[in-house]
């Protein structure tokens, strides 16, 4: 714990002096001054020093944050922000660094060299970054950054939520870090419009809901993505599917199935969908279409595009429904959305229907069937008048493959369904399940047990696709294996 410790000394009086800024030299190539360069005196007598001192967790104390806070006010009274902006990231560091260290010494504050290094590493976030989040967003291993105001930022490790030690200074601190966030994609937050949606320069989905809505200071959430990007291989290790079931998911893929991805908030449907972009043909022409686009794709021939929320006056809104119809007139040969949840689902259906084979989105659902009466109810509040039988013949006609993810009580995410849709008999859509997966029950630790079995379905409805594409007999091995 970082605490405070006396020293006795005498200060002298030079050390009173303010930092003060003073034009740039050298024609703007130095961003800031340097602070007051009077050494400390040689001989010390009896006087306060501010000290902080740490303990085993790095947990920091209030005195921490009061000493951190006096560094960096002094700070921004020195530099100059207008010449520091025109630096690079590197020079602008190097530039602070210099200054907080003479800032350190001229205030008298006594601290090791791990605990210097940590404050001059906090204020450069501070004023170059995100602040106290990027530790956080350096680490791989993190997949949600929930801060709840200024004073509680929570992260999800391995499926369980867990409560941090960062904090930021006060919420207008976080309130800057949430609009440099928000910016960067030309998006805005403040009080006439105090919901985001954004995302960070790596595709992590970042929302962003600010005062008087939030109501204990702003909120953001962050969903972030793993810097390297996953396949259907790493998914097989993480006991999310067998590799029989990834070699018919791989199938799927690569044969052009239309494929609807549905699972609940945070079961890795985003995750998945990337995972089977992955055996999509280089030479095909892909649209992605999405609120903030966090689509990893790796294919040279793709297109990205990205829904606009109103300005100042409340026009120049783009929705998603803009966006897909839009695409049919871009030569697509596929189309992916990042998620269905409005009437744009009637335009993805039609595109699935007239030759875009392949299209690709997500839906949150619970089960597969009810991934598609969601459909169904998403196009009768679009306001087309259709009856019920028509939408879900469309339904029935577009989908091939409905892939659900979940979310388990223990924090694992599984693929739960491999089900096929294979038509209509009288109302009501009819699907059959390729692969399941069946709980068992829990270990001694409290994890799920488990496995996937296959329904001994040998030749699924896609298998004449798969032929077209010269995959049945891979497609047949794998489900042998299932079986087996």
């Amino acid at each position: 714990m970082f605490g405070k410790r006396v020293v006795d000394s005498k200060v002298s009086s030079d050390h009173a002096s303010a930092v003060t800024k003073s034009p740039p030299e050298n024609g703007g190539d130095t961003a800031m001054l340097n602070a007051s360069k009077t050494a400390p005196p040689a001989k010390a007598a009896t006087s306060k020093k501010q000290t902080i001192t740490s303990n085993e967790g790095n947990k920091r104390s209030e005195e921490y944050y009061a000493i951190k806070t006096t560094i960096f006010n002094a700070l921004i009274d020195t530099i100059d922000l207008s010449q520091l902006a025109q630096l690079d990231t590197d020079s602008a560091a190097e530039e602070i660094r210099d200054i907080v260290t003479e800032i350190i010494s001229i205030k008298n504050v006594v601290m090791s060299i791990a605990e210097q290094e940590s404050l001059l590493q906090d204020i450069c976030n501070d004023v170059l970054g995100f602040g106290p989040l990027e530790p956080l967003l350096a680490r791989d291993d993190i997949s949600d950054i929930m801060v709840n105001g200024a004073d509680a930022v929570f992260i999800e490790v391995n499926g369980k939520v867990e409560k941090t030690n960062v904090r930021f200074r006060d919420n207008g601190q976080l309130m800057n870090i949430c609009q440099r966030i928000v910016s960067q994609v030309g998006r805005r937050v403040d009080e006439s419009s105090p919901i985001c949606d954004a995302r960070l320069m790596d595709g992590s989905r970042v929302n962003v809901i600010a005062p008087p809505l939030a109501l204990d200071g702003p909120t953001l959430t962050i969903r972030k993505f793993k810097k390297d990007k996953l396949t259907l291989d790493d998914l097989v290790k993480f006991n999310s599917i067998t590799p029989e079931g990834a070699k018919v998911l791989g199938i799927i893929g690569a044969s052009r199935c239309n494929v609807l991805i549905s699972g609940g908030t945070g079961s890795g449907k985003t995750t998945l969908l990337n995972c089977m972009t992955a055996y999509i043909e280089p030479d095909e022409r892909v649209i992605t279409c999405e609120d903030a686009a966090e689509l990893q794709l790796q294919q040279p021939h793709v297109v990205r595009l990205e829904t606009r929320p109103p300005n100042l006056e409340g026009t120049g809104m783009v929705t998603m429904t803009d966006l897909v119809k839009n695409c049919l007139r871009m030569r697509p040969e596929r189309i992916i959305v990042g998620e269905v949840r409005g009437h744009e689902a009637f335009d993805l259906l039609q595109a699935m229907n007239t030759g875009h084979d392949g299209s690709m989105g997500t839906i949150h659902a619970n089960s597969p069937r009810e991934s598609l009466s969601r459909l169904e109810s998403m196009i009768t509040m679009g306001g087309f008048g259709l009856p019920s039988r028509t939408i879900r013949e469309m339904i029935a006609g577009s989908i091939d493959v409905v892939i659900q993810a979940a979310r388990l009580r223990d924090g694992s995410r599984k693929i739960t369904h491999i089900t096929e849709v294979l038509g209509m008999e009288g109302e009501v859509i009819i699907t059959q399940d390729i692969f399941l997966y069946e709980i068992k029950g829990e270990d001694e630790n409290g994890n799920i047990v488990g496995q996937h079995n296959s329904t001994g379905i040998a030749r699924p409805n896609f298998w004449d696709r798969a032929r077209y594409y010269g995959l049945e007999g891979e497609l047949a091995l794998a489900l042998d294996a299932a079986e087996a």
